[in-house]
């Protein structure tokens, strides 16, 4: 396995993996916030309860009376009780801090302040073990007296870590069970992306139906939608490949076998002028091989899926114009007809390929002489209208019968009885080329009725733009 198919994450992973970490961090949150809560309500009763004893002790020591009774002992635990764990020890001491009775010797809280009224609880350590204290203040003809009150925690602790474990253990119990839920979740919810792969990694190479997305989640219907779209424009790519070398095979078998007939012949005659006879066929049949072959090649690069947009340029559309008619004037002059270009004098920007935008306009030109009499007349205008635009080529030539209008533009369409040789793809490039940059095609007939008028109207841009 390559190091790239190691670096694939699994979704399945991914997911289990983010869902795992809220879980565990959700319990623990939940595990410091209840364990906080816990102490503070065991805390509550248990320092209700030495405050009580406090008061007890207090009131057999008749603190704050004036005639205190600091030899008196009172009874308080000691621990040796089962029932009763905790020892509880007591203090008091002068305003100094002084010891001046009491079984232990309890440490006065940091916080403690002798100005401070009601009871005071603070928490400490009293040979090695945890204690909780509370403080009360008396004053007695005069003098400051403390009240120290000091117990173990034990029974606090272990009330505390039992309800800890009631709270704990659940909730390790109900994340379990929500990463085995979740992981299920998981699985019957990738299942229909599984499915999908097995349908595709089971196809035919050349099957390429649209996927059904209807049973897969809808977060996963637009991968779908976009594949589908990428299938159904892989389909077109391929169907005009097919039909590209369908239309080759077809139209080259003839030329090709003619070649094949008149060099045979040729290479039979002794006859001089015979054989120069037959070498004038292979020439004219050979010219027109090439020609048919550059317009099935330019069909080719002009077709859907043949070349994309991402080389289109601003161009100045009059300035093309103005450049493929100067090739085309020797041409025209060997038929004396008379062609021009007509213009604005600022530029018209569009948006394309000036290789193809040349070979369709060479196309109409061409179309035009071949077909325009002798002395006729044939003009490349260049117009601005609104938001587009316009390209034509106009002649005064026999024109085209509205029946014929809506077929010129099909693959190899060709009228009968024009007179001229060719393989009716002319004007399926020029189709081609409209379609490729979003033009628009209107043929009609030539000024006052006669002759044919193409125009191509193209999206114009602004000149700073």
């Amino acid at each position: 396995m390559s190091a790239k198919e190691n670096n694939i994450r699994s979704l399945r992973g991914f997911l289990m993996q983010r869902l795992m970490i809220s879980l565990y961090l959700l319990w623990l949150v939940s595990t410091v916030v209840g364990y906080f809560a816990t102490i503070n309500y065991v805390n509550e009763p248990y320092d209700l309860v030495l405050l009580q004893r406090a008061n007890a002790v207090a009131a057999q020591l008749k603190l704050g009376s004036g005639i205190e009774k600091l030899n008196v002992e009172p009874f308080l635990p000691d621990g040796t009780d089962p029932g009763m764990p905790d020892r509880v020890l007591y203090t008091v001491t002068d305003s100094e801090g002084r010891k001046i009775a009491g079984n232990g010797n309890t440490l006065r809280p940091l916080s403690y302040r002798r100005d401070r009224e009601g009871p005071l609880f603070s928490n400490g350590e009293r040979e090695g073990q945890k204690t909780r204290m509370v403080s009360l203040t008396f004053m007695s003809n005069g003098n400051l007296l403390q009240l120290h009150v000091s117990e173990t925690t034990q029974q606090r602790q272990a009330l505390i870590r039992g309800i800890l474990a009631n709270i704990v253990i659940p909730q390790i119990l109900l994340t379990l069970i929500a990463l085995g839920v979740v992981w299920y979740g998981l699985k019957q919810g990738l299942r229909p992306l599984e499915r999908l792969r097995h349908e595709v990694l089971n196809r035919r190479r050349d099957d390429l139906a649209q996927l059904d997305g209807s049973k897969a989640p809808a977060e996963v219907r637009p991968l779908i939608d976009a594949v589908n779209d990428l299938l159904e424009r892989l389909k077109q790519v391929i169907a005009v490949q097919q039909r590209f070398v369908a239309d080759a095979a077809h139209q080259l078998r003839t030329p090709f076998a003619g070649l094949k007939t008149q060099s045979e012949l040729a290479l039979r005659e002794t006859d001089t002028q015979r054989k120069q006879h037959a070498l004038e066929h292979i020439l004219t049949s050979t010219r027109h091989g090439i020609r048919l072959v550059n317009q099935l090649l330019a069909l080719a690069r002009n077709e859907p899926g043949g070349q994309s947009t991402q080389n289109f340029t601003r161009l100045n559309l009059g300035q093309l114009a103005q450049d493929c008619t100067a090739n085309w004037v020797y041409m025209a002059l060997e038929k004396y007809i008379d062609i021009g270009y007509e213009g604005p004098v600022e530029q018209v920007i569009v948006l394309g390929d000036a290789s193809s935008l040349t070979e369709m306009l060479s196309n109409l030109i061409d179309n035009a002489i071949r077909y325009t009499h002798a002395c006729g007349n044939i003009t490349i205008s260049v117009r601005l209208n609104e938001q587009v635009a316009e390209l034509s080529v106009e002649d005064n030539g026999p024109g085209i019968d509205p029946l014929h209008r809506e077929r010129v533009f099909e693959r190899f369409y060709r009228i009968l009885g024009s007179g001229q040789s060719g393989s009716g793809l002319g004007l399926s490039i020029v189709a081609e080329v409209a379609k490729r940059h979003s033009a628009t095609l209107k043929l009609d007939s030539g000024d006052k009725g006669h002759g044919t008028r193409i125009s191509v109207y193209f999206p114009r841009l602004a000149d700073g733009s």
